[in-house]
């Protein structure tokens, strides 16, 4: 893989995201300030990807005093990490929600994701913000007879609901297809970008921006939230936690499981690079696309998904390389990375005030649909903050729970993370020494009686950390693709230091002692 050059741009991997590299943070027209600790805001907004700074820019254009909280810089989860894939269908199919929700809730669910494409064109345009947004077909196809019989029920499900699909007779990418569906006015683009659009408007309207600001902890007095970081304190009377599921254990970290996806940046040799998007049918599926950064054209390949901890990351990326290569002549592989996001249980997001927690909003659950389910929630928080009837306000409520199309995966989620709690604490593989740890490698061992999760550095320095996450008590495991600790449980990540690094963790691991006269 070719190396690239660290961008300010940062997010939470050693891996850069082609878009790092057209993106920074640090420019004059983005100076937030300090924070006067005596203000009490409207609005804290905790999390500056795509949700928490379209929210924040949508009240503080309402006239409320917003701040921006973000523990690294803008853009440094998800949004950084995201392939940009714009849709109008979603990874929870149009036959699926009408299963689970019926067929009027999935004619709102077409009419939000319109809304939502809809609200992004209309900022790029009003705030000339260049952030390579084009408009794309997408084709969907399938393999194999069964499915095809599952793309003809998405195809007449999709027509049902509004969206503007039909059947194709090619497909866009050079796979072999038993048949092929194409969605019209789908899109994609530069999101760090885009972003920093929103986020100097934001500021110009005179909210705050303060990053490398980890709120630790909140409490609510007296009509006021008062959130804690290691720099001060911050006051508003409303928060809401665009981070994924918002800390603590709390409903959200129940009613959503982690899953890391994986994306290629491929440089072809022969140039045939596809003009559109495309989407296989295989669990997990495989998408690709085009985008051209700083004059040339890569072959944006993702798939290969699965729960965070659970499987092996360089395997998957390994078998995103060979899938690649099965159809298209790669000359390099210029970009590889992985995201991280989180599937609700029923299918569709969380979006709205959290279940017993007044003035409390949040937005997770949003699949592989970040983008366009990011900038949907902005809307809906945003109504609800300012006393507007939202449409789309009680599909996605926090509050709902539908036995019916969630209660088994709920069960299931839950039921993996109570057997993370036992098995990954006496299992009978442990390793029992140091001495096989190489430069770079992170295993968990037993070590003089305690389980300790260890790194070694490049310099041989080995850092012994509490495998235990801070979150909800589950073992971490090594992430040697990222170089990071990650719980397989609600998907807290933490650096090979034990520092926070996503997820809805908000303590470091400590940090353990060991003798190094005791080491081989």
């Amino acid at each position: 893989m070719e190396n690239r050059k660290q961008n300010s741009a940062l997010r939470d991997s050693i891996n850069n995201s082609p878009w790092q590299e057209a993106a920074d943070f640090t420019g004059d027209k983005l100076s937030a300030g300090i924070t006067e600790t005596s203000m009490i805001y409207d609005f804290l907004v905790v999390g500056a990807g795509i949700t928490g700074i379209t929210t924040a820019l949508f009240l503080q254009r309402a006239g409320l005093s917003c701040l921006i909280a973000e523990a690294r810089q803008p853009g440094f989860g998800t949004t950084g990490g995201t392939s940009a894939h714009l849709n109008t269908f979603f990874d929870a199919t149009y036959p699926e929600v009408e299963s689970d929700f019926g067929e009027q809730a999935a004619k709102l669910l077409a009419v939000g994701g319109k809304e939502a494409m809809a609200m992004i064109e209309h900022f790029v345009k009003e705030l000339d913000i260049d952030c390579d947004l084009e408009s794309k077909s997408a084709w969907l196809y399938a393999e194999n007879e069964n499915e095809t019989k599952q793309l003809q029920k998405i195809l007449e499900a999709s027509q049902r609901a509004g969206i503007s699909v039909k059947p194709a007779n090619e497909n866009l990418v050079p796979v072999p297809f038993d048949s092929v569906i194409r969605f019209e006015g789908q899109g994609q683009f530069h999101p760090l970008k885009y972003i920093n659009g929103l986020l100097a408007e934001f500021i110009q309207l005179g909210g705050v921006l303060q990053d490398n600001t980890r709120i630790r902890e909140s409490s609510f007095e007296d009509g006021i939230y008062t959130a804690k970081s290691d720099s001060g304190v911050i006051r508003a009377k409303k928060i809401c936690y665009a981070t994924h599921v918002p800390p603590g254990v709390n409903l959200m970290s129940l009613r959503n499981a982690p899953y890391r996806s994986y994306v290629l940046g491929l440089k072809l040799k022969d140039g045939n690079y596809p003009d559109g998007l495309a989407y296989d049918m295989q669990e997990p599926y495989h998408y690709f696309r085009t985008h051209v950064i700083g004059g040339q054209p890569y072959l944006i390949v993702g798939g290969e998904d699965h729960k965070t901890g659970h499987d092996e990351p360089e395997g998957a990326f390994q078998r995103l390389k060979d899938y690649a290569g099965q159809y298209y002549a790669v000359e390099s592989v210029v970009y590889q990375w992985s995201s991280q996001y989180y599937v609700p249980v029923d299918g569709l997001p969380y979006i709205g005030q959290l279940p017993g927690a007044e003035g409390t909003f949040v937005a997770t659950g949003f699949n592989g649909n970040g983008m366009i389910f990011g900038t949907l929630s902005a809307k809906i928080i945003s109504d609800l903050v300012l006393g507007k009837d939202n449409k789309y306000a009680s599909l996605f409520s926090p509050s709902r729970m539908k036995p019916v199309a969630g209660f088994t995966e709920f069960i299931k989620e839950n039921a993996d993370v109570a057997w993370h709690f036992i098995a990954d604490r006496f299992s009978s593989s442990h390793l029992q020494a140091l001495t096989d740890l190489k430069s770079g490698e992170g295993k968990l061992v037993d070590f003089e009686g305690k389980k300790l999760a260890i790194y070694k550095d490049d310099a041989g320095k080995v850092t012994a950390l509490n495998p235990i996450c801070t979150h909800a008590g589950c073992i971490v495991q090594f992430n040697a693709a990222e170089q990071s600790w990650d719980c397989p449980c609600h998907g807290g990540r933490f650096d090979v230091s034990g520092k926070v690094l996503t997820g809805p963790a908000t303590i470091d691991l400590e940090m353990v002692i060991i003798s190094y006269d005791k080491q081989p």
